[in-house]
């Protein structure tokens, strides 16, 4: 059974099959993600991604293979427009004008490759994993952060859980913070039972 109502987007074949290096904007992407995972109506709307109702997001087909310390990239999640000086981050802006027609709050890129040949729940914990990057900030008391305008103050986020397997094995869950994670994942899954390599550009971009 499909795990969702509309059929996820694909790739195109030329983009697979051309030689060339191919960046190609997907506005199908990014209306499949909202109304997905985001929107109220959603199929399978997750809460936690409540804050992106406010937020532009641009969606990017690539036919480049990345990787970084032997593993495969398959998808990454950045800001619109990233820390840069004044020059390119002025090519850089024009660039994505061309492909947007403005600067989204966040740009999800994924591998078509991978895109074309995975299952639906492979491409859904994808792309809720880069959803889950793109995040809100959070002031001293943890509370969620807000603009002058009244928007969200959005950044990206890094996991939940980020501990050493042998201070959870000699301290506990409670002890590491992670006593959610465990809980969640003794629950069982709520969508569906998957083994996906999270290969996440924007994860190996804080490995040391």
């Amino acid at each position: 059974m499909a795990l969702t109502q509309k059929r996820r987007p694909l790739p195109t074949i030329e983009l697979l099959e051309v030689d060339e290096i191919k960046f190609a904007p997907s506005v199908e992407l990014t209306d499949w993600a909202r109304t997905t995972f985001i929107v109220d109506d959603s199929s399978l709307r997750n809460d936690d991604h409540r804050h992106l109702n406010q937020a532009t997001i641009g969606a990017l087909w690539t036919n480049v293979p990345n990787g970084r310390a032997g593993r495969s990239v398959i998808g990454q999640a950045e800001r619109g427009l990233p820390p840069a000086g004044k020059w390119l981050r002025a090519r850089i802006e024009r660039q994505i004008l061309d492909w947007f027609g403005d600067v989204p709050d966040f740009i999800l890129t994924f591998d078509a490759h991978y895109a074309s040949q995975c299952s639906d729940a492979e491409f859904c914990a994808l792309v809720e994993h880069e959803l889950y990057h793109c995040g809100q900030e959070r002031d001293m008391f943890g509370q969620p952060r807000f603009r002058k305008s009244g928007l969200p103050a959005f950044t990206i986020r890094g996991h939940d859980v980020e501990e050493f397997v042998g201070v959870v094995r000699r301290y506990g869950a409670d002890a590491a913070g992670v006593r959610a994670m465990i809980d969640a994942a003794n629950h069982g899954p709520e969508i569906a039972n998957v083994r996906i390599a999270q290969a996440c550009g924007t994860c190996r971009l804080k490995v040391a």
